[in-house]
């Protein structure tokens, strides 16, 4: 049966209903795949999720309506809005893609324990509040389970700007007396750090240098919007960012930049399945990571404006990729391309240079055929001619999205379980993968919609 439509929420304003309509499994849902099909078709692509959760609590530093176009309809983005809420800020949805945020009347530094703690992302509101407020207390980091998550550059940051911090129950508790402008050398380059000490920064008094700064576009996003809005920050996209503090920031309208990791997947999937996509909406430039690596593997990509076209038909060839800060090939396309490898013709290896383990996913695909073996940082990869499907979980955000690409390549019926995880960075993927003719339906256990009052 194919999936049905069901809403994610129903938000009632004074005169207008909005509806917004997707494709949505919840945590006990599963993707049912019938694979062994090629891809074919137009894909475009959403917002940046990286970007979009930091440039969400960035409005909470204006001081004025911020209106934030090209949002990507996915659950961290729902969760961070309601954290938000719960802190008395007003989020109106425009349209499935629009938010205006008016924090004017914020009442409260603290966000929810209970929301907070299923979001990575939920640490950039600690350099929003502390930079609006000069105190934040939010809980520590959950979101996706494959590795520590230490926060410690943010927090030397932080106390470098004259901040204080305790942990208390779970919570991060920082405050200062006044925030001033200082130097700052991030250990290990670090994007959430950089994100986090630039939000902190933009009021205090002075000038903060970011030395060792991630490199990231969804960092330059950030600093395009808070520039925007007033801001002076200069350097995002170098190692080395500086920013002088401002007394104010006004609201405006921004518009997000498409989203890097979901156009790679994509590209991954037809690698993978074979075939022919238009990966529509996207910045080329931020492709290249990925577009140069899928061409040594011998898949054709083909940039026309802002589009690219990718085709794969021949047979797959082994490569050697190493994970790292970009402009090198990201953390976050990993499990993706580590997929696409089992499929390749000889021995591949992927090295994770980010992250101390992501090679969780591993096992799910060798019970699918593939035959790849873990030694610390590093997974040997021998392919294989074909996957064979199987009954499958994800384990994280990312590792969904290999789940779902072994699946589609899989010759016969697969079950993805903890489908939750994907639905946290991806807007629509059952809507897009059957426009390019996949089968994959979401078995669901039920369809109604919560309502709830906005504003």
């Amino acid at each position: 049966m194919p999936p049905k439509s069901v809403w994610r929420e129903i938000w009632f304003y004074d005169d207008f209903t909005v509806k917004i309509e997707i494709w949505e499994c919840a945590a006990l849902d599963k993707f049912v795949i019938n694979g062994g099909r090629k891809l074919h078709g137009d894909v475009r692509i959403s917002g940046a999720k990286n970007a979009a959760v930091a440039i969400i609590p960035a409005a909470i530093l204006a001081e004025d309506i911020c209106r934030i176009e090209n949002v990507p309809n996915i659950s961290d983005v729902t969760n961070i809005a309601r954290i938000l809420q719960e802190m008395g800020v007003v989020v109106r949805m425009v349209n499935k893609s629009t938010l205006e945020i008016d924090s004017r009347h914020i009442i409260s530094p603290v966000a929810s324990y209970d929301l907070v703690r299923h979001m990575r992302a939920s640490y950039y509101l600690l350099g929003a509040l502390l930079g609006r407020f000069s105190h934040a207390k939010v809980a520590l980091p959950g979101g996706c389970n494959f590795g520590v998550r230490p926060i410690d550059q943010h927090l030397k940051g932080f106390m470098a700007l004259g901040a204080e911090y305790k942990l208390e129950g779970g919570m991060v508790n920082v405050s200062a007396d006044h925030l001033t402008g200082n130097n700052v050398y991030l250990d290990v380059v670090s994007v959430g750090a950089t994100m986090n000490i630039m939000l902190a920064a933009v009021k205090a008094d002075g000038m903060t240098v970011i030395e060792n700064a991630a490199r990231e576009p969804h960092i330059v996003d950030l600093a395009n919007f808070l520039n925007s809005m007033g801001a002076d920050v200069k350097g995002a996209g170098t190692d080395t960012i500086r920013v002088a503090g401002v007394e104010r920031l006004h609201g405006g309208a921004y518009a997000i930049i498409p989203d890097q990791i979901e156009a790679g997947t994509y590209m991954a999937a037809v690698a993978a399945t074979g075939g022919q996509i238009r990966v529509r909406g996207i910045i080329p430039k931020h492709m290249d990571c990925i577009t140069a690596k899928l061409q040594e593997m011998g898949v054709e990509v083909e940039e026309q404006d802002d589009d690219l076209i990718v085709r794969r038909s021949g047979e797959l060839r082994h490569a050697n990729v190493k994970t790292l800060p970009y402009p090198g090939f990201p953390t976050d396309m990993q499990p993706q391309i580590t997929t696409v490898l089992a499929l390749a013709s000889g021995t591949s290896t992927v090295t994770e240079g980010v992250w101390d383990s992501r090679y969780r996913y591993v096992g799910e695909l060798t019970r699918m055929g593939a035959q790849i073996r873990v030694e610390g940082r590093t997974a040997i990869v021998e392919g294989v001619e074909r996957l064979t499907p199987a009954n499958i979980q994800a384990y994280d955000l990312r590792a969904g999205a290999a789940m779902l690409i072994a699946a589609l390549a899989a010759d016969g019926v697969s079950e993805i379980t903890n489908v939750q995880y994907i639905e946290r960075g991806y807007e629509d993927i059952i809507g897009k993968l059957r426009a390019l003719g996949a089968k994959i339906d979401c078995v669901e256990e039920n369809d109604e919609p919560p309502i709830r009052q906005i504003g």
